[in-house]
């Protein structure tokens, strides 16, 4: 009887958890720069809260809140690697060789050739991104490509709207003056990117 309603359990916390794990790792992916680092951030999420599951039910806008904890055990982590006397200077930025592991961020091509294009136009716009300094480079990622609301956002990283106002906007600066040198070197044309 113990172990079917265990069952059970884990059943409705898969239930509850797995609509919001794609966001979650694209989120993660964007904070650790890394598949394997994001995949180890969201398995600790999920073990940290499967023994306060029944909280979840509770909670009114689960998306928003599940990003503000995988965040905070994500700047937690990173305090404690910075701390440690074993720290190794690791190169976050380093592009990964391989497939993007960012799903669906380059859209659907009709022809093979778009879907290339847009793959590398993608490519680079993360390249670019990457430049950015942390916190513009936090805000650009949850608000224009992960769609939160500069609420949501303001509860995600405790921050007040009019600061995330005023990050937002000289995210998108930075981001237009970077892509505009690229923009010299670059063909196809970067202007078929869409920045707010």
């Amino acid at each position: 009887m113990g172990s079917t309603t265990g069952a059970s359990e884990q059943s409705a916390f898969e239930t509850l958890v797995r609509p919001h794990l794609k966001p979650l790792f694209r989120l993660a992916y964007r904070l650790t720069h890394g598949r394997e680092d994001a995949e180890d951030l969201i398995q600790e999420l999920l073990l940290k809260l499967y023994p306060r599951r029944h909280e979840l039910m509770e909670v009114d806008r689960l998306r928003p809140w599940l990003a503000r904890v995988m965040y905070r055990i994500f700047i937690d982590n990173r305090r404690r690697y910075t701390r440690s006397p074993v720290h190794l200077a690791v190169d976050l930025g380093s592009d990964v060789e391989g497939a993007d592991p960012i799903e669906n961020l380059a859209g659907t091509g009709v022809t093979p050739e778009s879907e290339t294009e847009q793959n590398i136009l993608t490519r680079h716009l993360l390249k670019v991104i990457d430049r950015l300094s942390e916190d513009h480079r936090h805000v650009l990622s949850l608000h224009d490509i992960e769609g939160y609301t500069l609420e949501e956002m303001q509860a995600i990283l405790d921050c007040p709207i009019g600061t995330l106002k005023s990050r937002l906007h000289r995210a998108r600066a930075r981001l237009r003056e970077l892509l505009s040198h690229l923009e010299m070197d670059f063909q196809p044309p970067i202007k078929k990117i869409n920045i707010k």
